[in-house]
C-alpha cells in the first residue's frame, strides 16, 4: 500500500459527508468538518466540498437522506470526484448501497484513519498492529471494497467491483492473513514484555494526548532528539522512548500514538501492546492545545481512552500548551483564560507552557523532576537527590 501512496502522481479529489444533530451548533459541525479535511489531506487527498445534513442519526439504507444523496451525486459527476468521505462508520449494507449509488471509491471515518496509520507506521510492529486492525475492519465490508486490497496485490484499482467468486476469495485471503499477523504480533508483544521489565529499575514516564497538540515537539525538547515533529495529524505512530535525565535523575520519556474523536476500536485493540507504555508508565504527560477551541472535548476524548486501557488513575502532569497562541483565542489576555481553568483535579498538577517558543520551560522541567524524584526514591529509597537547579 506503501507504494501506492508513493507513486500516485495527482491527488485524489474528494468530497466530504457529515451528518449534524439539530442541537449542534454550525461552529462545531464545522470544526467536525475542518478535521476530517485535515485527515483526508494527511493521506493526500484534495477536497473539494463539504455536505452536512441535519439528521440526528444516519438513515439506515444510505446515511443520507434521499435528496441530499441525488446532491452528492450530481457533484462526484460534474466534478469527476474520485473519493466520497464520510464522517462516520458506515454498515456493510450502508456501503454496498453507497457504492451502488456513487460509483466512486468510498471512505468511512475508521478507513480513512487506518489508511495513514498503515501509511505512517515505520517499525515491524506497528505495521503488523494496523494491518491486522485494517483487515479486521474490512472484513465484514467486502463489496467493491476488494480494490483496497488490490492495491497490495499490485493492481490499479476499478470502479466495476468484483463477483462473488472474487470478495470470497478476498474473505479466504484476509482470514488467513489475520492469523498471520496475530502469531507475528505475538511473538513481537513477547520481545516488547521482555525489553519493558528490564526497565523497571527505572522511572518511566509517558506522553497522551490528543494528536498534533505537540507532544514529539515536548518530546524533542526533554530529550534533545529529533523525533518528527510536524503540524498535521498521526505524525507519529510508532512507540519512542527515549532516556533524559534532569538535576542527575534519569528516568525513561516515551512518545506514543496521538488520540483523536471516533479512533477505530480494532486499532485501539491492536495497539493495546504498544499503549503498554501507557499502563506501565509511573506518571503521564497529558499534553494539551490550549489554543484549539474545542480543548476540553479533546481532553475527554483522551481521558476515555486513557479509562479503556485502564490508566486513568496514573499519576497524572497536565501540559497546557501553546499558550503563545492564546491571545488569537478568546480574543483576550491569555492569563485571564488560563485562570478560568479547573485546577483542583485530584492526582494531577498542571503547568502552561509553549513548546515552541520555551516560554515556562525551566518550570515544567521542575514540576517533572520533582514527580521523577519521589518515583525514583520508591526504587532506591536511600537515593540522596539533590534540590532542583
Amino acid at each position: 500500500m506503501g507504494d501506492y501512496y508513493n507513486t500516485r502522481k495527482e491527488a485524489e479529489k474528494a468530497v466530504l459527508v457529515a451528518l449534524a444533530p439539530k442541537k449542534q451548533s454550525s461552529e462545531k459541525t464545522q470544526e467536525y468538518l475542518d478535521e476530517l479535511e485535515f485527515l483526508a489531506k494527511t493521506l493526500g487527498i484534495l477536497t473539494k466540498q463539504s455536505f452536512v445534513q441535519k439528521l440526528d442519526k444516519p438513515d439506515i439504507r444510505t446515511f443520507v437522506g434521499k435528496g441530499k444523496l441525488e446532491e452528492i451525486i450530481t457533484f462526484v459527476k460534474d466534478q469527476q470526484i474520485d473519493v466520497v468521505i464520510f464522517d462516520e462508520d458506515l454498515s456493510p449494507s450502508q456501503l454496498r448501497n453507497l457504492e451502488k449509488e456513487l460509483e466512486v471509491k468510498i471512505y468511512d471515518r475508521s478507513l480513512l484513519i487506518l489508511d495513514i496509520f498503515l501509511k505512517r507506521a515505520q517499525t515491524a510492529q506497528a505495521k503488523t498492529q494496523v494491518e491486522l486492525a485494517r483487515y479486521q475492519y474490512l472484513m465484514p465490508r467486502l463489496t467493491r471494497m476488494w480494490t483496497h486490497l488490490e492495491r497490495q496485490r499490485g493492481g490499479t484499482g476499478t470502479r466495476g467491483g468484483a463477483g462473488e467468486k472474487e470478495i470470497e476469495t478476498d474473505r479466504r485471503m484476509i482470514r488467513d492473513q489475520i492469523a498471520v499477523l496475530k502469531k507475528k504480533l505475538e511473538k513481537i508483544d513477547r520481545q516488547g514484555e521482555t525489553r519493558r521489565k528490564s526497565r523497571s529499575n527505572v522511572v518511566r514516564v509517558s506522553l497522551v494526548g490528543y494528536t498534533n497538540v505537540g507532544k514529539s515537539t515536548i518530546m524533542n525538547m526533554l530529550s534533545k532528539g529529533d523525533i518528527y515533529a510536524k503540524d498535521e495529524l498521526f505524525a507519529t505512530v510508532d512507540s519512542t522512548v527515549r532516556k533524559v535525565v534532569i538535576n542527575t535523575i534519569p528516568f525513561l520519556l516515551s512518545d506514543t500514538v496521538g488520540f483523536i474523536r471516533k479512533l477505530p476500536h480494532n486499532l485501539i485493540e491492536s495497539f493495546k501492546s504498544t499503549l503498554d507504555e501507557v499502563r506501565e508508565a509511573d506518571i503521564l504527560l497529558h499534553v494539551v492545545d490550549i489554543s484549539h477551541p474545542s480543548f476540553e472535548e479533546q481532553m475527554q476524548v483522551v481521558n476515555d481512552t486513557l479509562t479503556e486501557l485502564g490508566a486513568s488513575d496514573k499519576e497524572m502532569i497536565v501540559v497546557y500548551n501553546k499558550i503563545d497562541q492564546l491571545n488569537a483565542h478568546e480574543g483576550g489576555e491569555e492569563f485571564d483564560f488560563i485562570s478560568g481553568i479547573d485546577t483542583t483535579t485530584k492526582n494531577k498538577t498542571n503547568i502552561f507552557i509553549s513548546a515552541i517558543e520555551k516560554t515556562n520551560t525551566a518550570e515544567f522541567r521542575k514540576v517533572i523532576f520533582e514527580k521523577v524524584k519521589n518515583h525514583h526514591r520508591k526504587i532506591y529509597p536511600n537515593y540522596l537527590a539533590p534540590e532542583y537547579y
